[in-house]
């Protein structure tokens, strides 16, 4: 009977008020984390007239059982319970006090546990009311303990490239239970686990999964644990242990024979450092005129076609042993350079360019005078054959050199002229027996002012012909002017149109 009468107790959550108006005023609800401290409060509101309190009890209750923390009693003072005795103490004076004033009995907890975390009960004896109580939850947290750790202080990358956990994230012990997340540049997986513990605590571990290698040396990786509203973050950098990443410099693709100062080295990424550098030449050994400095090769002279072939640098550290190649090509001539990056002086180039200028200028200057002259000869044979535009054909000597015309055939009334043309820039054909053959075409009246005969004599009498029928007169013998030249057709032209 008195059990359930405790359980009625508890259960009322709200504040209890006599029907003469006491009451205890509480928080429904407080929370603190494990080592901090928390204040409980307790208030009694007596009424008018006040009511005698004749002693106040702080009790835990936990799964159906109460347990005493704490009493004030005006005649026997205060009195805290093991296991609390060193951490619950009221917080005002005046109930310590030889007459003490109980109204105010708020107790404050120190250096929490999580064996704290119950309902606590404030219950007042009065006199003649009787008892009055409340209750407040009290939940307490554990802030987890967080801790990033790499696997091993260092991490080898083996060629066979399996997968490694590099790092690991712990949030340990806390309550409620924390959240994991990993943030970094490596291409990775991670694993998350989940223990409870039995004082109600969850533990998250979580580790980081990659492939370790060249890349992922001097990573940063990143544990983010995110508890309740508080965002923890643990960082780590990465130590990779490595084979060397062998490459070789110093070839150009522009190795030319003369060239002078050409060198290779052996470059090594490699984590530890490279201790032993070797050389070689592949099918062949190092040409005598080259002198191995650390990772490097000096080629002492100018460039020779000795120095072609595959160089080959093998870098050795603890982890391995690895090798780099280089084909060296030697050409005659640098590529894209000006001819004196050829092995020629400026001077040598400027002499060579005078002489070939001059070449050309002589061909130039041949050619062109032997243009002139072919155009000269052409026109001078052109103008010795006679051009017929320009000739003025007199009967009787003339045409006597030239087959000469037969005394007993009648000379033709009219003459006709074909079009004056390269082809037919002769004069017409006298026949024998027939007289003057006619040309191809009739001349044309019309065009008289455009056409004139190829023969000329002087204008005479015109007979009974048409007014555009030119007439001619015979003369045995003509005379020449000073001015012209006769031709070997019968022909005279004036000497200044020979001279042309």
């Amino acid at each position: 009977m008195e059990m359930w009468a405790s359980v009625w107790t508890v259960l009322l959550a709200v504040t209890i008020q006599g029907g003469d108006g006491q009451s205890v005023q509480m928080d429904s609800i407080k929370s603190g984390l494990v080592g901090s401290q928390v204040e409980l409060r307790c208030i009694f509101q007596n009424s008018n007239p006040p009511v005698k309190i004749s002693q106040v009890t702080w009790q835990k209750f936990l799964n159906g059982t109460k347990q005493n923390v704490a009493i004030a009693n005006p005649s026997l003072g205060v009195s805290v319970l093991p296991p609390f005795k060193e951490r619950v103490t009221f917080k005002q004076a005046a109930v310590r006090n030889r007459t003490p004033s109980l109204e105010d009995t708020t107790i404050t907890f120190s250096n929490l546990k999580l064996s704290d975390e119950a309902a606590y009960i404030c219950e007042y004896t009065t006199f003649p009311a009787g008892n009055r109580e409340n209750m407040v939850n009290l939940t307490v947290y554990a802030r987890p303990l967080t801790r990033m750790t790499l696997t091993a202080p260092t991490i080898v990358a083996r060629p066979q490239k399996r997968k490694t956990t590099v790092a690991t994230c712990l949030s340990a012990n806390g309550k409620p239970q924390s959240n994991i997340k990993w943030e970094t540049r490596l291409k990775g997986e991670a694993e998350f686990q989940e223990t409870k513990n039995a004082n109600g605590t969850v533990t998250v571990r979580s580790n980081y999964i990659v492939i370790p290698g060249r890349e992922t040396h001097k990573q940063k990786l990143t544990c983010i644990v995110t508890y309740r509203n508080e965002r923890i973050a643990d960082s780590v950098v990465l130590n990779v242990q490595y084979e060397p990443e062998v490459t070789i410099e110093g070839f150009d693709g522009n190795w030319y024979l003369n060239r002078p100062d050409v060198s290779l080295t052996c470059n090594a990424d490699a984590n530890p450092p490279v201790t032993v550098y070797q050389w070689k030449l592949l099918n062949g050994s190092l040409p005598t005129t080259v002198e191995i400095r650390n990772n490097s090769l000096i080629f002492k002279g100018p460039v020779t076609n000795e120095l072609a072939g595959t160089y080959v640098c093998d870098a050795t550290n603890s982890i391995g042993t690895r090798t780099g190649l280089v084909e060296v090509n030697i050409t005659e001539f640098p590529t894209n350079l000006p001819p004196w990056g050829r092995g020629i002086s400026p001077h040598q180039h400027s002499q060579k360019a005078t002489i070939i200028g001059c070449a050309v200028g002589g061909v130039i200057l041949l050619a062109a005078a032997g243009t002139l002259l072919f155009f000269f000869l052409r026109r001078r044979q052109r103008t010795f054959k006679g051009d017929y535009s320009t000739k003025k054909h007199v009967f009787g000597n003339g045409y006597s050199k030239a087959g000469g015309l037969p005394t007993n055939h009648p000379m033709p009334k009219t003459l006709q002229y074909p079009d004056d043309s390269d082809d037919e820039k002769k004069p017409a054909q006298i026949g024998v027996s027939g007289g003057f053959e006619a040309s191809e075409r009739d001349f044309d009246g019309d065009t008289e002012d455009l056409k004139r005969p190829y023969f000329t004599v002087d204008e005479g009498e015109s007979r009974d012909y048409d007014d555009r029928t030119l007439s001619f007169q015979y003369n045995p013998e003509p005379e020449i002017a000073d001015d012209m030249v006769s031709q070997n057709d019968g022909s005279v032209i004036s000497k200044k149109e020979w001279y042309v």
